[in-house]
């Protein structure tokens, strides 16, 4: 089906190359949520992703900032980007989920990938062009969607090339077209709600550091006690708790995506031991850190 005359959309039609231990991998997710399915806390993974929104509205956390998105707002997420899409209640939400991946460590191609990929490490990822630019993006993953439909690529290495050279096409459309971004935040804070996003955007950025809820008050110059109830009311977390999942979620990153010593690791996440790393991790996760690491790599 066409979705305003412009996307087309099939629930659960998928474009899938390779898996994620590959150098080259691609997933391309037509689907749909609601409010019933919103993450609790936000998560990262060790790919690239493209959200493309077909609904009237959502909203997307980003490292602890939540930013209002509409029919057709793009957003892009580098690798270990935090965050998560909040669906509101009603019909459910129909979207575009793009995961893909780059050998970004061939010295042949590594300053191409970086250059066109530039746009996903924009300060705000997320895109809305005019009608026209919009039309040169959906273009391309309308002949994707067509030729998904009408040929067998599935280990078709000529077909497979195919999808792979107008996946390369796409990205570079959006780095052609990154300075020409119209997408401006419509959400709106009062002044302790922007103070709150600025401390949990820096909690996003310094998790690695010595904070704490004492620490953070007095960089930002608010009680604790304050600090410590407006955090709750407004994010939803207790903050002490939200350093420690924000910690964890990033150690379940270099679990899988490096072979870094786990003790390093928790090191490299804030923890001041590995007791300390191993006791939190199991409290949030239920399970050890090796555990987890040796359950990803059984399951790739």
């Amino acid at each position: 089906m066409l979705i305003n005359d412009n996307i087309y959309y099939e629930d659960n039609h998928y474009i899938i190359i390779n898996n994620i231990p590959n150098n080259i991998y691609y997933y391309i997710d037509y689907d749909k949520r609601d409010a019933s399915v919103n993450m609790e806390f936000q998560h990262l993974h060790p790919y690239y992703e493209m959200l493309v929104l077909l609904a009237p509205n959502a909203s997307h956390l980003i490292e602890g900032v939540p930013y209002n998105i509409r029919m057709g707002d793009i957003v892009l997420l580098a690798p270990s980007v935090m965050h998560k899409s909040v669906y509101y209640k009603g019909e459910p939400s129909k979207r575009i989920i793009i995961d893909f991946m780059y050998p970004l460590d061939k010295p042949e191609t590594e300053s191409a990938y970086k250059a066109i990929l530039e746009p996903f490490f924009q300060d705000v990822p997320i895109f809305r062009f005019d009608f026209q630019d919009q039309k040169r993006i959906f273009d391309i993953l309308n002949n994707l969607f067509i030729f998904s439909k009408e040929h067998k690529y599935y280990g078709n290495p000529a077909d497979e090339f195919y999808i792979h050279t107008k996946f390369q096409e796409l990205l570079y459309t959006f780095y052609e077209l990154k300075d020409k971004n119209l997408y401006k935040n419509e959400q709106t804070y009062n002044s302790i709600e922007q103070k709150m996003y600025e401390i949990s955007s820096y909690i996003h950025n310094h998790y690695n550091e010595d904070i704490s809820l004492d620490s953070l008050s007095e960089q930002f110059f608010i009680s604790s006690s304050y600090l410590s109830r407006e955090f709750k009311q407004i994010t939803g977390f207790n903050l002490s708790n939200y350093i420690q999942l924000t910690r964890i979620k990033n150690a379940q990153y270099k679990l899988v995506s490096s072979n870094e010593k786990i003790s390093a690791i928790a090191s490299d996440c804030g923890f001041s031991s590995f007791s300390q790393f191993n006791r939190v991790f199991n409290k949030l996760t239920g399970t050890s850190p090796r555990e987890y690491r040796q359950s990803a790599v059984i399951g790739t």
